[in-house]
C-alpha cells in the first residue's frame, strides 16, 4: 500500500505525440502537476532524432519508437495499435516497478490499449479508460461498412471487453456517456470531462480582434485536422461563393490525410492567397490562440454522422474561451451545448448554407457582438478551471481506492 506521505504517481498512455500531439492529455497531465502529482506520459516519437525521454511542463515524456501512419486500411491501422500497445505494456512493467503508480490512464484510440496496463492493475493501480472517440462510430465512419460485419462486431466486442477491465471510465460529452451506458457501462462507473481549453491560455484578451466594417475584408480561421468529415471543402466553397458579395479571408491551420486534397480544391475554384492560407507550422498550445485572434470568426463546419454527430469540437470550445463569434454545423452533440445565441448554426454539409451565414456575419456586427457574448456565457457553465478540478478529484478519489 502507498504511504500516506508518498508522491501520488499518475501515468498515462496515448497512441499520440506529445506535447503538440493531444491537447486534451496535456491539459490533463499538467493539472495533475499542479495538484502535486508526479506525472509520466509514455506516447509515440514524432522522430528519429526526437528525445526518447524528456521533461515539459513538469511531465516526464517517455516516447517509444513508433510513429504514426495514415493507413487507409484497417488492418495496417491495427498493427500499429498492437505494437504500441505491447511496447507500452512492457514500459509500464519497467516503470510501475520502478515508482508505483496510484493510478494509469490510456486514451483510445484504440480502446484495447487498456489491456496494457494489466501488470500495474494486478499490483492494486487503478486504471482509467479515456474514450475520446467511440472506436464503433469512429471506424464505421472512417471505413464504413456493414454494422453486422465481422470488423464491426469486433470493434464492439474490444471497446465492451475494454470498458470491463478498466475501473473507471471517462469521456468527453453526456451524449457519448449515454451511449455507454446503453450499451452495458455502469452509471456510476462513466464520467464525463469535456475538451474544453485550458483557461490558463485560452482567454479573451482586451483589444482583440476587431470587427470588420461593411467594406472591409473579414477574416475566418478553422484549425485542426484536415479530414473530409471535418468539412474543409465546405469552406473553401462558401469562401469561393461569397467573395463575389464581399470580402473575406481563411485560415486554415493544420495537416492531414485531406491537405493535397485542398489545396488542389483551392486551386480549381481559383481562390488566390487574398481568400486562403494554408497554415501547416507546428504551434506550441500556447501560442494557438494568438493566431485564432487574428480572425473576427471561427469555423467547426463538420459533416454530420454517426461519429461526428457525438462530437463537441474542442476547437469551438476554444473560439468560445477567446470570445470568438463563430460558425457550427447544427449536430446533435454541439446543440446539446451551444444555443442558437453562443453559435451561428449552419445546415452539416451544406455549402451553401455555410455561405450564408458568412455573408451574414460580415453584413451584421450586431450578430458578432451577440456571439461574443453567447460565447462568455458558455465559459461560465464550462471551463477548465472547473472541469480541471473535478478532473484531479476524480483522480485522487480513485488512487483513494489502494
Amino acid at each position: 500500500m502507498t504511504q500516506s506521505n508518498s508522491p501520488k504517481r499518475h501515468c498515462m498512455v496515448v497512441h499520440a505525440y506529445y506535447p503538440y500531439g493531444e491537447t486534451r492529455v496535456q491539459r490533463q497531465a499538467e493539472a495533475l502537476v499542479r495538484h502535486g502529482y508526479e506525472v509520466d506520459i509514455i506516447c509515440l516519437r514524432n522522430k528519429a532524432d526526437a528525445a526518447a525521454t524528456e521533461l515539459h511542463n513538469g511531465v516526464r515524456i517517455l516516447r517509444l519508437p513508433v510513429r504514426y501512419n495514415n493507413y487507409t486500411r484497417a488492418s495496417g491501422k491495427f498493427w500499429e495499435y498492437l505494437r504500441f500497445c505491447l511496447l507500452a505494456m512492457l514500459k509500464l512493467i519497467q516503470l510501475h516497478s520502478q515508482r508505483s503508480y496510484n493510478s494509469v490512464q490510456t486514451h483510445n484510440l484504440p480502446d484495447f490499449l487498456v489491456f496494457a496496463t494489466w501488470y500495474p492493475k494486478l499490483f492494486g493501480a487503478q486504471v482509467i479508460l479515456d474514450l475520446h472517440d467511440l472506436m464503433p462510430e469512429f471506424y464505421q465512419a472512417r471505413y464504413g461498412g456493414d454494422t453486422t460485419s465481422r470488423l464491426a462486431r469486433l470493434v464492439y466486442w474490444q471497446e465492451k471487453l475494454s470498458c470491463r477491465f478498466a475501473n473507471h471510465i471517462i469521456t468527453v460529452s453526456e451524449l457519448w456517456r449515454q451511449t455507454l451506458i446503453k450499451r452495458g457501462v455502469p452509471a456510476d462507473k462513466c464520467s464525463v470531462v469535456m475538451n474544453v481549453a485550458d483557461h490558463t491560455i485560452f482567454r479573451p484578451q482586451d483589444g482583440g480582434s476587431t470587427a470588420p466594417t461593411d467594406n472591409s475584408c473579414l477574416r475566418l480561421i478553422y484549425h485542426g485536422t484536415l479530414t473530409y468529415r471535418y468539412g474543409i471543402d465546405l469552406i473553401l466553397k462558401a469562401v469561393a461563393q461569397v467573395r463575389q458579395q464581399a470580402p473575406v479571408h481563411v485560415t486554415i491551420h493544420g495537416g492531414g490525410e485531406y491537405f493535397s486534397e485542398m489545396v488542389a480544391l483551392a486551386k480549381e475554384l481559383n481562390l488566390s492567397e487574398d481568400n486562403v492560407f494554408f497554415s501547416t507550422k507546428n504551434l506550441a498550445l500556447s501560442d494557438l490562440p494568438r493566431l485564432i485572434r487574428s480572425a473576427h470568426v471561427g469555423l467547426a463546419p463538420y459533416r454530420t454522422d454517426v461519429f461526428t454527430d457525438g462530437i463537441v469540437p474542442t476547437k469551438l470550445m476554444e473560439y468560445a474561451a477567446l470570445g470568438l463569434p463563430a460558425i457550427a454545423a447544427r449536430t446533435s452533440a454541439i446543440q446539446a451545448y451551444f444555443a442558437d445565441t453562443m453559435v451561428e448554426f449552419f445546415i452539416p454539409g451544406d455549402a451553401d448554407d455555410l455561405a450564408r451565414c458568412i455573408l451574414k456575419l460580415h453584413q451584421n456586427r450586431t450578430r458578432l457582438a451577440e456571439l461574443a457574448c453567447g460565447a462568455e456565457i458558455f465559459n461560465q457553465r464550462y471551463n477548465w478551471e472547473k472541469l480541471g478540478n473535478e478532473y484531479v478529484t476524480l483522480i485522487d478519489r480513485l488512487s483513494a481506492r489502494l
